[in-house]
């Protein structure tokens, strides 16, 4: 049960990505400057921790590995998600990422060979379900072509942080992989931003999402991840949506319609499947032998 509540835990801090983000936009910052001041202030809290630990050495067989992870999972994922709140508003865009659980699921059965069962294909496809009816939005929640474009290219890029983690973990403390990735992210960021100037009310926020949404939940979303499969960490992470969603209600005013609060409602339901079908699985599972009387 442990790895869910990680997993749940990295969700809650996800969802304040959205609306931190139109703080910082509020403030006068450009989109892909927050990305920029996200990834590089991240990498000081990992930076800390993995030299504290001393935890610093890589395998030069893996870097190209993480480098690429740094330009598409890192850069990749922060840039496009930016511009997807920017367009569409941070419930629209939070909802549109998580169509990574589907990527994942179909990464997984590929790369990793995790079983597609039916309580995960279900969930999957509520997943989706849920996503189209917030993406047809009869509310208030901008829904339009670059909005829409840039939500699902955040989805697949999200999806490599499960496959990624998957196979580097057992080799390498999350500090560590983020130590290296998350500084080719910036540089990956950086011929892209329009830097403005600096000011109290567009920093705060940055340095809430470098410490909170990306130091703190990465480490408990890996946290999470080495205790579960890769899909059932993708769906149950789905939650984080319906946070995002109620704190743009609350400090933007942004909301969905009918069929949009539909589909977050059948977002939570796959999520709650998963977790049950894994409860499910342990119970069913045979003892170990040697643990009778």
């Amino acid at each position: 049960m442990s790895g869910y509540l990680y997993v749940l835990g990295a969700a809650a801090l996800w969802g304040l990505i959205g609306p931190l983000s139109k703080l910082s936009f509020a403030a006068g910052m450009d989109t892909v400057e927050v990305a920029f001041w996200r990834t590089t202030l991240a990498w000081f809290f990992f930076a800390a921790q993995a030299l504290r630990a001393r935890e610093t050495r890589i395998a030069p067989r893996d870097l190209p590995a993480v480098a690429g992870f740094g330009v598409a999972g890192i850069a990749g994922l922060f840039g496009a998600y930016v511009v997807a709140v920017e367009a569409g508003g941070a419930a629209l865009a939070s909802v549109l990422l998580y169509t990574a659980p589907a990527w994942v699921a179909v990464m997984s059965w590929l790369f990793l060979k995790e079983p597609m069962g039916g309580y995960k294909i279900a969930a999957v496809a509520a997943t989706i379900v849920g996503v189209a009816g917030v993406s047809c939005g009869d509310g208030s929640a901008a829904v339009n072509g670059r909005a829409i474009f840039f939500g699902l290219l955040s989805g697949v890029t999200y999806a490599l942080y499960y496959i990624f983690g998957k196979y580097y973990l057992g080799r390498y403390k999350t500090p560590t992989l983020f130590l290296y990735a998350l500084p080719v992210g910036s540089l990956t960021l950086l011929p892209f931003v329009h830097f403005t100037r600096p000011t109290l009310a567009g920093a705060v926020p940055c340095i809430v999402l470098a410490l909170c949404s990306t130091y703190g939940a990465y480490s408990l979303y890996y946290a999470g991840l080495k205790r579960l499969e890769a899909t059932r960490a993708a769906v149950v992470a789905t939650l984080e949506p319906v946070m995002a969603a109620i704190l743009a209600y609350a400090l933007f005013g942004e909301r969905f319609g009918f069929i949009g609060y539909l589909g977050s409602a059948l977002i939570i339901a796959s999520v709650l499947a998963t977790i049950w079908d894994g409860a499910r699985e342990r119970l069913r599972a045979p003892l170990p032998q040697g643990s009778g009387n």
